[in-house]
């Protein structure tokens, strides 16, 4: 089957059947109730070993007993009964289960074994299995629940966000944020140990699913990278945003996560890269997903990105405009004829400005904001609305002057001719009363405060922007490389052979050899040791740099082969490297090729030399990249500057710098699995191009 026809038929089941119920179990009464809560219209079967009644139904003793087809099961049963009742759902001919049953990989290697024999039960099986350790999924679109613990009630219908979370209590504490900021689900799927059904499938589900508009992730580690990647491309080129939080950026949340899961937390920083690189939207808390996915669910794809904020507050005005800029979202000077507009509308004492004060008159007279909001509006600079006003809650407010302020935002809002947003100055929840005040008024709201509000609009902003980018074709993969460099020397070779341009390199053995290659040159020259085990050649006086004249040269040789085998006597040395010296202007690059344990092959970019331990600015993605998107990697150095000229020195041909950087990436993924890390260090770019003046190829032992 395929993952979708897969999930689908887990996901959208017509007949399930709770194994191990039992009256007794909390887990079993809530995941028995929650069919009707949901509005379930299946069959429901009750098995039990005894037997009798459960829950009001006649229990089969099997699920073989059952005499009719099941479309998936929910196995409560204790750890130690799991392979028996898995043995019967098979017999039955269920070919879907749920597993809220714990003891495996979570607990160690013991629980580790178990769970590769559950997996390999399921794929024998043709099973398609959810867990172990998870409290199962709510498909509130198709109304379809296999959950053991209590959801928010009552459920909100229509909900387009799909929710998927390798920690079930997680999963359950973004529902229950989500509903009391009055905001329904597509879908709610904990994942847990994720022996087969994981995070990454769930996704490329969700991509598909007309239900689901927005796709929110809580992430510990990630165990289907590529597919991972290759169904956020999906999403990004579909227009359906991807909002995740993932632990692990500290090393107590990584301790965390492997405690909780028995999994490892790959590389933060790549997988920051990697959101960058596919259009995943990447937040720290329950709140920002929430507030994020909810705006985007409402609004979609923001065309026109630029920022009117309007509110009855100066204060609020102001505070919006600090972190509209810390989000990175520009809030433009009005034109002068929407200013005569406002000067109309607005009481004498009012300014008409962005962001907006309506000023306290709209207490006095709610209509000031029917009026201004379409001046503010018609302004071509301004391409969204946000307006902050607290959304009333009881039925008393709303029939008093502060529903009848939102009435007039709502009348203002579709008079305005742009995309508009409600926000509440401070978080606070949404009520019943007050979404059906939403419903007759048809606000976009967020209960969101001030600052998660705008930082939503920044990152719907940004994601927008991400996706008309689009996606770069993938590059052909490169021809394999049937070498293995070692020395710098080599690699270097190989790098030219490749495409990249590298300084020009002699190999001496000897004195006289040196003199000559130097004499060459016509200029001054670079002196380096030339040995496979000697990583850092500068540490040990290993490099003499700027040798003018044939004695300069001589003397350089016998001193560098001294001091080298003074500090490493057991070092195998094939003799000194003959260089151009490179001298005066440009900038020095650092471009490294790691693998991550879970990504694969990556590329990071950075400062050289020094700098790149110092300042550990650098930028990263998967491989293989275009030169289009090293030229994105430049921009999010802090030191970009630096490239286009500083203070007088002239910038680097940045297009010619990026297709060197490329090119390295496609040799580096040539030399295959075997190859640990290639580093170039310096890459010298100037403003006539770039050139490889360092580079070291390390191995795997299986390499």
């Amino acid at each position: 089957m395929t993952t979708a026809a897969a999930l689908g038929s887990l996901f959208r089941a017509r007949s399930v059947a709770l194994v191990g119920a039992t009256d007794r179990s909390i887990w079993s009464q809530a995941a028995f109730a929650n069919f009707e809560r949901i509005g379930f219209t299946g069959r429901i079967h009750p098995v039990s070993r005894k037997g009798g009644l459960v829950h009001g139904l006649p229990a089969a003793t099997s699920c073989a007993a059952i005499g009719e087809p099941v479309d998936a099961a929910l196995l409560m049963v204790p750890e130690g009964a799991i392979a028996q009742a898995f043995a019967d759902m098979n017999a039955a001919g269920v070919r879907n289960a749920v597993v809220l049953t714990s003891g495996f990989a979570e607990i160690g290697a013991e629980g580790a074994a178990k769970q590769e024999a559950l997996l390999a039960a399921a794929r024998a099986e043709g099973v398609t299995l959810l867990g172990p350790n998870c409290l199962g999924f709510i498909n509130y679109a198709d109304q379809v629940p296999i959950w053991t613990t209590q959801p928010p009630m009552p459920v909100i219908r229509g909900g387009a966000i799909g929710i998927v979370s390798q920690s079930g209590a997680t999963a359950g504490f973004i529902a229950a944020f989500a509903h009391r900021q009055g905001i329904g689900l597509s879908y709610q799927v904990s994942t847990g140990n994720e022996a087969d059904v994981n995070v990454a499938r769930v996704v490329d589900f969700l991509v598909d699913d007309p239900a689901t508009k927005v796709i929110g992730l809580f992430l510990e580690t990630v165990h289907d990278a590529p597919l991972l990647a290759e169904a956020a491309r999906r999403a990004l080129a579909a227009g359906k945003p991807i909002v995740a939080i993932k632990i692990g950026a500290s090393e107590t949340a990584a301790r965390a996560a492997e405690a909780h899961t028995g999994s490892l937390v790959g590389d933060d920083r790549v997988f920051d890269a990697v959101c960058r690189q596919v259009g995943i939207i990447r937040v720290s808390s329950i709140e920002d997903l929430v507030f994020t996915a909810a705006l985007l669910a409402q609004l979609g794809h923001v065309r026109d990105r630029r920022l009117g904020l309007v509110s009855i507050s100066g204060g609020v005005c102001e505070m919006a405009a600090d972190h509209a800029e810390a989000a990175g979202v520009m809030v433009p000077r009005l034109a002068e004829p929407t200013k005569e507009a406002l000067r109309e509308v607005l009481p004498a004492f009012g300014t008409p400005n962005n962001p907006l004060d309506v000023t306290g008159g709209a207490m006095l007279d709610a209509s000031l904001f029917a009026r201004s909001l379409p001046a503010f509006g018609a302004d071509p600079a301004i391409g969204l609305i946000a307006c902050f006003m607290d959304l009333p809650d009881t039925p008393e407010d709303i029939a008093g002057y502060r529903g009848e302020i939102v009435r007039q935002i709502g009348a203002g809002f579709r008079a305005s001719g742009k995309p508009c947003v409600m926000l509440s100055v401070m978080t606070r929840p949404v009520m019943e009363p007050g979404r059906a005040l939403l419903a007759e008024t048809g606000i976009t709201y967020l209960g969101s405060g001030v600052q998660h509000g705008l930082a939503a609009i920044g990152r719907a902003f940004a994601w927008a922007e991400r996706q008309e980018r689009g996606l770069p074709a993938m590059p052909a993969a490169p021809a394999p490389a049937r070498e293995r460099p070692g020395s710098e020397h080599a690699t270097l070779d190989y790098l030219g052979r490749r495409g990249v341009p590298v300084v020009p390199l002699t190999l001496a053995r000897s004195a006289a050899e040196a003199v000559a290659a130097a004499g060459a040159l016509g200029g001054p020259a670079v002196l380096k040791i030339a040995s496979p085990d000697i990583a850092h050649k500068s540490d040990i006086g290993g490099v003499l740099l700027n040798l003018a004249g044939p004695a300069a040269v001589g003397e350089g040789f016998q001193h560098i082969m001294a001091r080298v085998r003074a500090a490493r006597p057991e070092a195998a040395i094939e003799g000194v490297l003959v260089a151009p010296m490179r001298a005066g202007g440009g900038v020095e690059l650092f471009v490294g090729v790691l693998r991550d344990p879970l990504w694969g092959p990556a590329i990071a970019v950075g400062l050289g030399g020094i700098w790149v331990e110092l300042l550990r600015d650098t930028a990263i993605r998967l491989l293989p990249v275009t030169p289009a998107e090293v030229l994105e990697m430049f921009s999010e150095l802090r030191g970009a500057k630096l490239l286009d000229g500083y203070r007088g020195t002239p910038g680097i041909d940045r297009q010619a710098t990026a297709d060197a950087i490329a090119r390295i990436g496609d040799a580096a993924l040539a030399l295959g699995p075997g190859l640990a890390s290639l580093e170039v260090n310096p890459l010298r770019a100037t403003a006539e191009g770039a050139e490889a003046l360092d580079a070291l190829a390390i191995w795997t032992e299986e390499g």
